[in-house]
């Protein structure tokens, strides 16, 4: 079973995203990148931020997730990016670059697809 981790940018998850719903929705329905978990067992295992600009933590942040979850036995086994980091974020590509060199996962960028085309379209 596939224990999914995502990862999105603190200042949209804060301020704009609340709940990270549409990642959760399209988790649930096998939307978007998730699509790829149809027919399959998996679980979204967590939600974590980036630990803001400009994503210096995020190792450390990866290793309480780690720790965290010793106690519980459960630990992630992939890596969604959010479109919140890795489509809007100046940063975006050494966050990534951080995760896949530290987190040892298969790293997938992208979860919903509910991006408006254009707002007032």
């Amino acid at each position: 079973m596939e224990k999914i981790l995502i990862i999105g940018c603190r200042n949209t998850m804060d301020d704009v995203c609340i709940g990270c719903s549409r990642c959760l929705v399209a988790f649930n329905r096998r939307e978007g990148q998730f699509e790829r978990y149809k027919g399959q067992e998996a679980e979204v295992l967590g939600i974590l931020n980036c630990g803001g600009c400009p994503g210096a933590s995020i190792v450390q942040r990866l290793a309480q997730v780690k720790l965290w979850n010793v106690p519980l036995k459960e630990q992630p086994t992939v890596i969604h990016i959010g479109p919140c980091l890795s489509d809007h974020c100046a940063h975006a590509d050494d966050v990534v670059t951080k995760i896949q060199a530290k987190s040892g996962l298969p790293v997938i960028e992208g979860t919903h697809p509910y991006m408006p085309e254009k707002i007032w379209a």
